[in-house]
């Protein structure tokens, strides 16, 4: 009968290379942490640009200035036609980088998606700077009118770099992810593509608001210029992205029977709390005559 002549401390088969192997892997996973480029460490360094936190411009007049920074914030509103889930609540428009390419690449990819998420917290990814075009070029601190072009850039807690806002008419390689509809992405390209509108809520009041000072924290309709688009938020349509569970961003015109954009259309430029400089206005209380949900549950109509 056979039998094992062989004691624990014999070394068998290609044992000399599995111990240069391990210490290949060794030495290679030393470097790779010294130079942070583990997928830890760039997954750390991205969240902590993203998601640090931010201050808004503070607007003394009640209007939004060129150099603001602000929230785009589409205010909840209840389900229409939509099918599917609905995420309630107000969604702040946020860029989204592509998850697979955020950990293989220190720099974000360009162009960059953006989506929108339930949170209207002050942070790198949602924090936008209100900046004049170069066909009209505008002084900081200027007001903005209704009807004169602007841009939207984001630094993303990154310092020295700017991305701006954009889209184009949607063809057979470039549409949005779920909608099909026309994309909105970020880029670093300084073009005529990245210029933007507001028009006045009511279209019947729209021409005579014309020229007028647009004002901070109340509902307005974001145009895109070159197509003519509105900015939209499918709230129906939900996206896998690198922070988990968020909606759709397209540049659609959303118009019901009465030739009237819809809610999701809809977007406010919120502006920092003056009171606390890490809030914003939402965060403010509304008076009872002002709040529907308040006046409904004060006259018992929840109960």
């Amino acid at each position: 009968m056979a039998q094992n002549v062989y004691g624990p401390g014999v070394r068998m088969g290609n044992w000399n290379e599995d111990v240069y192997l391990e210490e290949e892997r060794m030495r290679h996973f030393l470097e790779k942490r010294e130079k942070g480029e583990l997928l830890i460490q760039r997954n750390r360094r991205l969240k902590k640009n993203i998601l640090r936190p931010m201050q808004l411009s503070v607007s003394e007049d009640g209007y939004v200035h060129y150099g603001d920074q602000v929230i785009l914030v589409n205010p909840d509103h209840v389900l229409g036609e939509e099918a599917g889930a609905f995420m309630r609540g107000d969604l702040s428009l946020c860029m989204s980088p592509d998850e697979v390419k955020a950990q293989l690449s220190d720099d974000l990819e360009i162009p960059c998606g953006v989506s929108a998420v339930q949170t209207i917290v002050p942070m790198g990814r949602n924090t936008f700077t209100i900046l004049s075009d170069r066909a009209n070029s505008c002084d900081v601190g200027q007001a903005v009118v209704y009807g004169q072009n602007f841009c939207l850039g984001i630094a993303a807690g990154l310092e020295g770099k700017m991305l701006y806002l954009t889209s184009d008419h949607r063809n057979l390689m470039k549409s949005s992810v779920k909608s099909w509809l026309q994309e909105v992405t970020l880029t670093d390209e300084v073009t005529h593509l990245n210029c933007w509108q507001a028009a006045f809520l009511d279209p019947q009041l729209r021409l005579e608001y014309e020229g007028f000072p647009v004002r901070a924290n109340e509902k307005i309709v974001i145009y895109h210029c070159h197509t003519n688009r509105a900015l939209a938020v499918h709230r129906n349509l939900s996206l896998r992205t690198y922070f988990g569970k968020e909606v759709e961003i397209a540049a659609h015109t959303h118009m019901d029977s009465h030739k009237v954009e819809k809610p999701k259309n809809h977007w406010m430029l919120v502006t920092g709390n003056p009171r606390n400089k890490a809030n914003t206005m939402l965060d403010i209380s509304k008076p009872i005559a002002e709040d529907p949900c308040a006046v409904e549950q004060a006259m018992g109509f929840n109960r």
